[in-house]
């Protein structure tokens, strides 16, 4: 009986630790939230990135996502992001990094990973500033005010930003 037991508890421990070694690093979703004081939420889904020091420059005029799976933007209220206004409902972001400035894409399709932009429900630009030191991939959205939340994003040595502005 107890061999059985030992067995069975070795087979399981054996699958269980083959399954997590075949699962990519870079494939754990993650989730940022903001709450704004009346409970509504703004939520970005991604997928972590394993971070690489030697690629964190993205390139110019060419459509970005973690890993190239994209974001998932998830509002249980009306918002604005750069005075445009957002139904409630569940959106994917990308962002276009080009040599003046970070334009955030808010596309209706979240059905996979073609791109449509006849589905862009939005292209708004990003607030841009350089950090001191390369990072990783960041992203949060802190609540600034009752009624804002600053989505923030950091890779290599740039940072973006924009407010997202509950109605």
């Amino acid at each position: 009986m107890r061999w059985k037991t030992a067995s069975v508890a070795s087979l399981y421990a054996l699958l269980t630790i083959t399954g997590f070694a075949q699962q990519p690093a870079t494939s754990t979703p993650v989730n940022a939230t903001c709450m704004f004081e009346d409970g509504k939420q703004t939520r970005i889904s991604y997928s972590a990135i394993a971070d690489n020091p030697k690629k964190r420059d993205l390139q110019r005029d060419k459509m970005w996502t973690p890993n190239d799976q994209p974001m998932i933007l998830f509002v249980d209220g009306r918002v604005t992001l750069g005075g445009t206004a957002i139904p409630p409902g569940a959106y994917s972001l990308r962002i276009l990094p080009t040599k003046d400035k970070w334009i955030m894409i808010v596309n209706k399709d979240v059905s996979g990973n073609v791109y449509d932009p006849g589905q862009d429900l939005l292209r708004a630009p990003l607030e841009t500033g350089q950090l001191p030191d390369s990072q990783p991939f960041q992203l949060a959205i802190p609540r600034m005010k009752p009624t804002q939340c600053s989505m923030r994003i950091y890779y290599g040595k740039i940072g973006v930003w924009a407010d997202f502005i509950q109605q």
